[in-house]
């Protein structure tokens, strides 16, 4: 606890001099706009503005002190869980007005770059299977915080962040304040959150439409019942017992597969026989996220989502057959695919650039625009004229998803002078 003057208070997980030079004699919704990060919110039922410290950019949430200290703590406790959510830096306190009134108590998080709110994905052209991919990527943490024993209790599209994610998207909690962590939920638990996150999603997807920001053919009662199909079949993916002949041993390996598949990894399994041996039953019971995510990290030290992971790895995959590498140890053709293919990929990127994506992404989108290219060429397009096509055609007219401060950098940049 450091203490700031004779009230204010600072709780932080970081020592960031730079909050105690933020206008806390003022709410919220008056800080002036020179303390304003221009980035694009979200709906919230509560004041929220971002502002830029040393070079780095943080959400900040006026709140209750007690819903603010409950909340830091629970946003700490799912990031030690690994769970996708936001960083929790900081907790102020004893907030008072030049009037010596009280002011609400603030919530500090880190902004999590190249993120959106869904409204903001939606106020750009995008394919129309847009929301369905987002429903997928809720799914997909409501399951992953449901194994760790989390209970979120108010479940929807505006408490996530959504990062690309190799053509799909990650989601990531954001508003943690009605969360609860048990051992484990019980079914009536589950079922509640991905009950109210169906209505939450259906009265969203109805506001978007209403805003001309869907089509009006768009059927968000059918969008939103996506969830509960999305969610129950990966829950059980993940979750049921499987039995099978003594003889079919096999089958162990295949559900492991499609675990990995899904993006989780296997860390133990419960494995029964029958007394006579001739059956045998299988339950996961530790899993995880991030199987591919993890590879890729030990092999090269990126440290990505899944699917680009998954893509990366293809791609690593298929380099080492090309070039017969395939009796290689695994850690060198990693090395060598990094330091000849997805290095100079990164770095043909002009600085101007380089806020469009993440450099993952950006990998992805040229291998995909290299496939396009070969297709329509009838033969195989090098990676060095996909690179120049797809930052002349592709990679220029794309809006910035960094944290971007100030400014209007939608206009594309002429790439004669970016490549000159």
């Amino acid at each position: 606890m450091t203490p700031v003057s004779s009230s204010l208070q600072i709780t932080s997980t970081t020592a960031e001099s730079g909050l105690l030079d933020l206008p806390w004699e003022l709410p919220l919704e008056t800080w002036p706009e020179e303390r304003i990060a221009a980035l694009p919110r979200g709906i919230s039922r509560h004041v929220v503005r971002f502002v830029r410290i040393s070079g780095k950019v943080y959400a900040v949430k006026e709140i209750t002190e007690a819903i603010a200290r409950r909340e830091y703590q629970m946003l700490r406790n799912l990031r030690r869980l690994a769970v996708p959510s936001v960083e929790p830096t900081a907790v102020v306190s004893g907030r008072h007005d030049a009037d010596g009134e009280p002011l609400e108590s603030a919530l500090i998080t880190r902004h999590l770059q190249f993120s959106l709110p869904y409204r903001a994905l939606f106020s750009q052209t995008l394919r129309p299977d847009t929301a369905t991919r987002l429903i997928d990527a809720l799914a997909v943490l409501l399951v992953r915080l449901h194994l760790t024993g989390f209970y979120w209790g108010d479940v929807s599209l505006s408490n996530t962040l959504f990062r690309r994610d190799a053509g799909e998207f990650a989601a990531y909690l954001v508003d943690a304040e009605t969360g609860e962590l048990h051992d484990a939920l019980s079914p009536g638990q589950r079922a509640y959150d991905v009950d109210l996150a169906r209505v939450n999603i259906a009265g969203e997807m109805f506001d978007l439409q209403a805003g001309e920001l869907l089509d009006a053919d768009f059927d968000p009662l059918a969008a939103s019942d996506r969830i509960v199909e999305r969610y129950e079949s990966l829950w059980r993916e993940l979750t049921d017992e499987e039995s099978f002949d003594f003889g079919e041993r096999w089958r162990v390996d295949a559900r492991i597969r499609r675990l990995n598949e899904l993006g989780f990894d296997v860390g133990e399994l419960a494995i029964t026989t029958d007394f006579n041996g001739t059956s045998v039953q299988i339950q996961p019971k530790v899993v995880d996220a991030g199987h591919h995510t993890r590879r890729l990290l030990r092999l090269t030290g990126l440290d990505v989502e899944e699917n680009q992971a998954r893509r990366l790895l293809n791609d690593m995959d298929s380099f080492s057959a090309a070039n017969d590498l395939q009796g290689e140890d695994e850690e060198i053709v990693a090395h060598t695919w990094l330091s000849t293919v997805f290095e100079p990929v990164v770095r043909s990127v002009p600085p101007q650039l380089r806020g469009k994506l993440e450099p993952a992404e950006v990998f992805h989108e040229v291998l995909q625009h290299r496939w396009f290219m070969s297709e329509a060429a009838g033969h195989d397009v090098g990676l060095d004229e996909a690179m120049r096509s797809y930052l002349a055609d592709e990679l220029v007219h794309r809006r910035d998803e960094k944290a971007v401060l100030g400014g209007d950098d939608t206009e594309p940049i002429p790439i004669a002078n970016l490549l000159d």
